[in-house]
């Protein structure tokens, strides 16, 4: 369902990263845009003082040192704004001309500058700051009036220059009396520009911003400038200019002013546009980043609802599931274990309809069944198997009864040392016979009689499991510290301990011995049995640990692990440690430790160890036969 989602949802999300894409580009543009036209106010304010300058200066060169004071606050307001662009990218490589005009001021502060030369140096490098618009060739956005507003401002501007190029000759004109060399044609061709870019500017203008232009046109400081152009263009013969010029400086800096108010107009009305534009886009932007967020959150809730509708069942499935595998199921198989046969209890519905989670319902319940029938199987035959041993263990015990009182019998009454010697041997076999059937008793956690009053020394304990080993002539007893042990234990331990000798026996070669090893150590006491054969693997050492621990039933080993569950039975039922380790050299370690509650105290003298070994297998052997008989 996640998948079906996810294609048109993707590619919707196309459509919008798209638009993101766009709407960012456009807000980006509009910022620019933003910035460039900040960089062309300032532009335009180093042009209209360097125009002041030139013109000024133009008058200066042609004898009129009226201008010399206007000039001075000229130069330092061009110093001023020169500054503060060169930092600016934009507009460097302009800026980077005005370096030479240190040199023109000098040569006119002087009197040797060329009136000519300098005019045309200051002429290039207004143009070259015109040139150097950061606004010029933009796109504006695609948005029309962003781009009829720029056209204008670079179209008054061209005006602007024009206008100033022709009071610039003007005032050379009236200083000197007359135009020189190709003056009369610049002041034609700066005349000609003027009206072309003023033209060009009303095409492009906003009604507003043409009519704060167009009065400029009929205010009478205006009208007179006409006429000075008039009267200038009648000395296109090189005849000498005679009008009276009384208020041509006031009146020239009108339109210039005026002019670049209307510069700063339009500055602020393509700032303002391109401002509610950068906004337009952020807007839109941020609609479209909402649009693509809305659209995952549909997405990922749409998917959520489809999976929810197919795992919610699911769900309830898997904990009927998990419900009859650790509870029900093991409930019902303990019951049925302990002797009662109870029916499995069903599954629950889940909260659903579909006939695909009711089949696996009905499928869950025949798996419960199936699985209380197996586990009512296998009850039944663990207890049979069970009770088959224990009953083969009891009769084997009775048996052996049988056979060593028969065998102790006929060692009562024979005289002969060699058929007495096969008769002990005899007893011996009879007693390995005995710890068998012990075994399968423990296995079947089945207790045999023991004895309960009288306690075994530490000493007693091991020779009484040498005995019933077969090899017991390769166990060499090293030292064992003397303790006692409780008497309710003697057999058990005797029997757990009798089974680690005989499996070192079993794993070593016939010639080497097994050491067995006894100390006290704090409350307890440990018994060690130390063999040096093949030793084992440390993964087989684990997992015979494992063994002996009691984590797996000895239902699922091979036979020839049976040893190690009933060490196992045998610990637990004494609440002892066994661990087996590796031997130094090679071999396995059998380490036993005995904890306080089985320990008895010391006593003092101990009874005779022959006597008293005797009287436990005596009643031991007493033991079996209540047993056998109840």
């Amino acid at each position: 369902m996640t998948v079906i989602l996810a294609v048109p949802t993707c590619l919707l999300l196309v459509l919008v990263g798209i638009a993101v894409t766009t709407q960012l580009q456009a807000y980006r543009d509009a910022r620019d845009t933003i910035s460039r036209i900040d960089v062309t106010i300032r532009n335009q304010g180093l042009v209209h003082r360097l125009q002041s300058e030139r013109y000024q200066t133009n008058g200066l060169t042609s004898g009129d040192k009226s201008y010399s004071q206007q000039v001075v606050s000229s130069r330092e307001q061009v110093d001023a704004l020169s500054t503060e662009l060169r930092d600016e990218p934009l507009v460097a490589g302009a800026i980077s001309r005005l370096d030479q005009l240190a040199t023109f001021r000098a040569a006119v502060d002087a009197g040797t500058a060329d009136r000519k030369k300098t005019n045309a140096y200051y002429t290039g490098l207004i143009s070259a700051l015109n040139a150097a618009d950061p606004t010029e060739n933009k796109a504006a956005l695609g948005d029309r009036q962003l781009r009829d507003d720029l056209a204008a401002l670079q179209a008054l501007a061209e005006a602007k220059e024009a206008s100033s190029q022709e009071s610039s000759l003007l005032s050379g004109l009236f200083a000197s009396g007359s135009f020189r060399g190709t003056e009369f044609l610049d002041f034609v061709e700066a005349r000609a520009t003027r009206n072309s870019a003023i033209s060009r500017f009303y095409g492009l203008a906003t009604p507003t911003q043409g009519d704060a232009v167009a009065k400029l046109v009929s205010t009478p400081a205006v009208q007179r400038l006409l006429d000075f152009e008039d009267a200038a263009l009648k000395t296109a013969d090189g005849s000498k200019i005679d009008v009276d010029t009384t208020g041509f400086k006031r009146d020239l800096l009108l339109p210039h002013r005026t002019m670049y108010d209307a510069q700063h107009r339009i500055d602020a009305d393509a700032q303002a546009r391109a401002k509610a534009l950068s906004d337009d886009a952020a807007a839109a932007l941020t609609g479209y980043i909402a649009l693509g967020l809305l659209v995952i959150a549909a997405l990922v809730a749409a998917a959520v609802l489809a999976a929810r509708s197919i795992t919610r069942p699911l769900d309830a499935l898997a904990r009927e599931a998990d419900d009859v595998a650790q509870r029900r199921l093991p409930d019902t198989v303990a019951r049925i274990q302990a002797g009662e046969l109870v029916p499995a209890e069903g599954p629950g519905q889940p909260p659903s309809g579909a006939a695909e989670i009711s089949r696996v319902v009905a499928a869950l319940h025949n798996v419960e069944d199936t699985a209380v029938g197996l586990a009512t199987e296998q009850a039944v035959l663990r207890r049979n198997s069970a009770e088959s041993l224990a009953s083969l263990g009891r009769r084997s015990q009775g048996l052996v009864r049988r056979q060593l009182s028969l065998i102790t019998a006929l060692e009562q009454q024979e005289l002969d040392p060699e058929a007495l010697a096969e008769l002990f041997e005899l007893d011996h076999l009879a007693t390995r016979m005995r710890r068998n059937a012990e075994s399968l008793l423990v296995l079947v956690d089945e207790r045999s009689p023991q004895i309960s009053s009288v306690t075994a020394s530490s000493l007693e304990l091991v020779q009484s499991a040498m005995g019933e080993v077969e090899q017991y002539r390769r166990v060499v007893l090293a030292e064992i510290e003397p303790r006692r042990i409780s008497g309710r234990a003697v057999a058990e331990l005797s029997h757990l301990l009798a089974e680690l000798i005989e499996n070192a026996l079993t794993f070593s070669p016939p010639d080497q011995p097994v050491d067995v090893h006894g100390w006290v150590e704090g409350n307890d006491y440990c018994i060690a049995v130390v063999d040096h054969g093949i030793g084992m693997s440390p993964e087989d050492l684990a997992r015979s640990n494992a063994r002996i621990a009691g984590e797996e039933a000895f239902l699922v080993a091979p036979t020839r692990y049976l040893g190690h569950y009933v060490v196992g039975r045998l610990a637990r039922r004494l609440s002892v440690d066994v661990l087996l380790s590796e031997t130094p050299g090679g071999g396995v370690s059998a380490l036993v430790t005995l904890p306080a509650p089985i320990l008895a105290p010391d006593e003092a003298p101990p009874p005779d160890r022959r006597t008293h070994v005797s009287s436990v297998l005596n009643g031991f052997r007493a033991g079996i036969a209540r047993a056998e008989t109840r």
